[in-house]
């Protein structure tokens, strides 16, 4: 068949600045769903959507085509109302682990779709996936059944649900423009809307360690997100949070397994705390519950129960040992004083490097891999005292995890003031 437009004319438009019409943002979209449109031409419209933007009509139908790609979902059969959380992502960002069964506490449905990891951001499903035996692909029907049974549910988006973004996320990843506002907002926009949920909390990460840099980009995309919710409909609340040092004290994947369970048994560190419980406050929030209170249901192991019923429903083994690298290497502190500044991005880096992300999107992920932090911002610490362990199961990855963190930490005679964490809320 002849198609309706061609490719090189719509890359043109964007590379010189340009308004595409609806027209031929869908054909776009259905094309590459299809397969018209190569991959090398995406990747260069791609470029030219991030470096030139798009306005709000483009990015809003950029969307709404991406959802016609496949299938809608519908949970109104359940009879209690839903509600998800999405996070940018971030270094350390086990959130969603915690947070899906402490929301289903409180009769509140919580359908995570997750993804794998981004750059050097993890991704929930491979984070899941080192605990033996769970699994992340489910039919829509086993979804809708964990759902009513358990309350909590965090899989693989199925293929039908906007196949046209599986695509693409993929092959931003690996062209270097995973940071274009109007595709990120696009992508999670398609998915969330797609995925039928009734309120949605959006978790923008701001910082080095985030893809939005500057609090004003990220202000931008949380702000594009609420509005594509509020046009499809869905109740969209977005909080800006600080990601310019990890959350918590691990990044990569088993070892941010363990921490999530130390949250759940009422420890963990109190940063990933705190925001879960704010998180969890603004989802029950917009699912009609403004007086819950999430901070007792992590304490008294009401969350942990469901955590226990919601992996051991997706074949996962609560109970067992999940998986440690074989080797490790630790880095100290170079002088006495007040550890300043712990750099997100440099701690991501090392970890994808070390095994625990992947450079291509046909890499494995090691499950043991990964950074422990000993120490954070605000905290005194001594020359020669551990500051991270960096562990893998192939040691020739500790050169370059090294050169990532090569100043990473910042050492100073006094403390400077901490950047709190959640720094602004939109709605």
């Amino acid at each position: 068949m002849s198609e309706r437009f061609d490719t090189v004319d719509i890359i043109r438009v964007k590379r010189d600045r340009g308004t595409l019409s609806p027209e031929q943002i869908d054909w776009t979209i259905d094309a590459y769903t299809r397969g018209v449109i190569a991959d090398e031409q995406m990747a260069a419209l791609n470029m030219a959507i991030l470096l030139n933007g798009m306005n709000r009509e483009e990015i809003s139908r950029w969307t709404a085509a991406m959802i016609a790609s496949g299938e809608r979902m519908d949970f109104s059969s359940l009879g209690k109302p839903t509600s998800d959380k999405h996070s940018t992502g971030g270094v350390g960002d086990k959130i969603t682990l915690p947070l899906a069964p402490l929301v289903a506490v409180f009769g509140v449905a919580v359908p995570q779709l997750s993804g794998r990891g981004l750059g050097h951001t993890g991704g929930t499903l491979d984070k899941l996936e080192a605990i033996p035996g769970w699994r992340a692909a489910l039919s829509n029907d086993e979804m809708m059944a964990q759902l009513a049974d358990v309350g909590a549910v965090i899989c693989a988006a199925g293929a039908g649900l906007a196949p046209a973004d599986k695509k693409l996320y993929a092959l931003r990843d690996v062209t270097a423009t995973v940071e274009a506002i109007p595709l990120i907002a696009s992508s999670i926009m398609s998915k969330k809307i797609a995925e039928g949920t009734g309120s949605l909390v959006l978790d923008v990460k701001v910082g080095s360690g985030a893809f939005m840099k500057n609090t004003d980009d990220a202000r931008e995309l949380a702000q594009t997100m609420v509005t594509l919710g509020k046009d499809a409909g869905v109740n969209t609340v977005a909080l800006l949070t600080n990601m310019s040092t990890p959350l918590g004290l691990t990044a990569g994947n088993a070892i941010e397994v363990q921490e999530s369970v130390e949250v759940l048994a009422g420890g963990g560190p109190s940063d990933v705390v705190e925001l879960t419980v704010a998180l969890a406050k603004e989802m029950l929030a917009a699912a009609g519950q403004p007086d819950a209170d999430p901070a007792a249901a992590l304490k008294d192991g009401r969350a942990m129960d469901v955590w226990r019923r919601m992996i051991s429903a997706q074949g996962g083994d609560p109970d067992a040992e999940l998986p440690v690298a074989k080797e490790s290497e630790t880095i100290t502190a170079s002088a006495d004083g007040v550890l300043t500044e712990l750099d997100a991005l440099s701690v991501g880096v090392a970890a994808w490097r070390l095994g625990a992300g992947r450079a291509r999107k046909e890499d494995a992920v090691q499950a043991g891999a990964g950074v422990r932090l000993h120490a954070k911002p605000g905290d005194t610490v001594r020359a020669g005292q551990p500051l991270m362990t960096l562990l893998t199961d192939t040691p020739e990855k500790f050169e370059r995890a090294k050169e990532a963190v090569e100043g990473a930490a910042v050492i100073a005679p006094e403390a400077s003031g901490v950047q709190p964490l959640i720094i602004d809320r939109i709605s």
